[in-house]
């Protein structure tokens, strides 16, 4: 997939790339959103991310489900899990 490539990880299992396509079809149909737009949400976050620290790529998570808002009604949600390896120093304006 091409959000397992951002990395540079040329070593991807079959196994992981037909896991990683299940994951988008799942969030596509859960968000009402395509594969592309959730790879596309996904590589600005971690650029954006990336301007203030330095993440582990190993154990990076972004996914968009739904999440209960009260007894009746769901709202969809962007769970990102991204390990930190360290915080760059950024001049506080």
């Amino acid at each position: 997939m091409d959000f397992l490539r951002l990395f540079g990880r040329e070593d991807v299992s079959s196994k992981d790339i037909a896991k990683e396509r299940l994951r988008l079809i799942l969030v596509h149909d859960r968000a009402n959103v395509s594969p592309q737009f959730l790879e596309m949400i996904k590589s600005q976050i971690i650029n954006i991310i990336s301007d203030y620290v330095d993440i582990e790529e190993e154990g990076l998570e972004i996914k968009l489900t739904r999440m209960k808002k009260n007894e009746d009604a769901t709202v969809p949600a962007l769970v990102a899990n991204i390990p930190i390896k360290r915080i760059k120093h950024v001049a506080r304006a």
